[in-house]
């Protein structure tokens, strides 16, 4: 059941004021605001207003006319958008109104595009199963990800019941996770939940591996089986994809949290969460003798001192240079692909202009 606690019938679902003047010319075009709750092959649920009843509904709209070929400029799951309900011959969004933030991994393709898992949300929330071992640098991955976002990351810890050295765990997590919160948590058990709830007010986007028990974390803040939740093969403790398409749900005491499918891979978009990330490094890269120290051989750098003497781990130093290499990788794909879109665009006006037959 969704809020009609609020002010404004969408403040549930994360509008405010600045989504009021952005969608005022939008509104004089008589389309509806509403928020995309759920998109698969084309088209997408839409939580809206209803312009006749005054109440909130969930709308099946088309969302190809504002489909483009850049992925990170698709319409995703969290999207505000304007929706046409007099287009024919079912609802369509007509616009998409700009993104205050927004979690984009590389696309499983091996190109540079980049994929939007959710948008417009104000938490990251990580599940990372205490079921086995937890993999430091899988979550260094995930944090750096979420920082990317421009949202605050939260790692819970899940299935806490199944482990007893669960805070000595949660330590080793918060060792890697500066400026991050670390929580542990059961649904079983209900250990943690609270704490939780209070950390992820507003718009939550919930990512990690499957198994990882995001599905039973969503229906635990959700107070409903909101979601389908399957057992992990009792083999190697990995999930079934119970999730498969990211779905926004709403929370009982206002906000949403959007559920996504279990993540294998986690290929960094941007590069710019890495400072957060890894923000000791990033401190340690300034108190370095020279400003272009490249921290291999030069005198007086922080970063080989504090790897001598063991105040940075060698494995976390690694870690970071590895994400470093994959975003200079990608960085330097979207250079060479946006040079070449660049390239055929000219070719194309310039063939216009001299009246040629334009190149498919």
């Amino acid at each position: 059941m969704l809020p009609h606690t609020f002010a404004h019938p969408l403040s549930g679902l994360g509008w405010n004021g600045e989504r009021d003047e952005q969608f005022a010319h939008l509104a004089e075009a008589g389309l509806t605001p509403g928020r995309i709750a759920r998109i698969d092959r084309g088209q997408c649920d839409i939580v809206l207003l209803d312009p006749d009843t005054g109440e909130l509904r969930t709308v099946r709209a088309d969302t190809r006319p504002v489909t483009g070929a850049e992925t990170v400029e698709n319409p995703c799951t969290g999207d505000w958008a304007a929706v046409d309900l007099a287009a024919q011959p079912m609802p369509a969004l007509a616009a998409v109104l700009p993104r205050t933030t927004a979690i984009i991994r590389k696309s499983a393709a091996k190109r540079s595009d980049g994929q939007v898992l959710a948008a417009n949300i104000d938490t990251v929330l990580i599940a990372v199963s205490l079921a086995a071992e937890p993999d430091l640098g899988r979550v260094e991955r995930f944090l750096a990800l979420a920082w990317e976002s421009g949202a605050h990351p939260v790692v819970a810890l899940t299935k806490a019941d199944l482990v007893n050295d669960a805070e000595f765990i949660r330590e080793d997590v918060e060792a890697v996770a500066p400026g991050a919160t670390v929580l542990v948590v059961s649904a079983e058990t209900g250990e943690g939940l609270d704490v939780l709830r209070a950390c992820v007010g507003g718009s939550t986007a919930l990512i990690g591996q499957s198994g990882a028990g995001k599905s039973t974390l969503t229906n635990a803040l959700a107070g409903a089986e909101a979601m389908l939740v399957q057992q992990t093969r009792s083999v190697d403790e990995k999930g079934r994809h119970t999730t498969t398409t990211r779905e926004l749900i709403p929370l009982p005491g206002g906000g949403v949290v959007i559920d996504t499918p279990g993540l294998r891979g986690v290929g960094l978009y941007g590069g710019e969460g890495l400072g957060q990330a890894f923000a000791e490094i990033d401190e340690l890269a300034g108190e370095c003798r020279f400003d272009d120290c490249s921290h291999r051989t030069e005198p007086g750098c922080a970063v080989r001192a504090a790897l001598a003497d063991g105040t940075l781990p060698e494995r976390r130093w690694e870690s970071f240079l590895k994400l470093q290499r994959e975003n200079e990788w990608i960085a330097s794909r979207t250079d060479a692909r946006l040079a070449a879109e660049r390239a055929k665009k000219w070719k194309t006006l310039t063939r216009s202009v001299r009246g040629l037959p334009v190149r498919k």
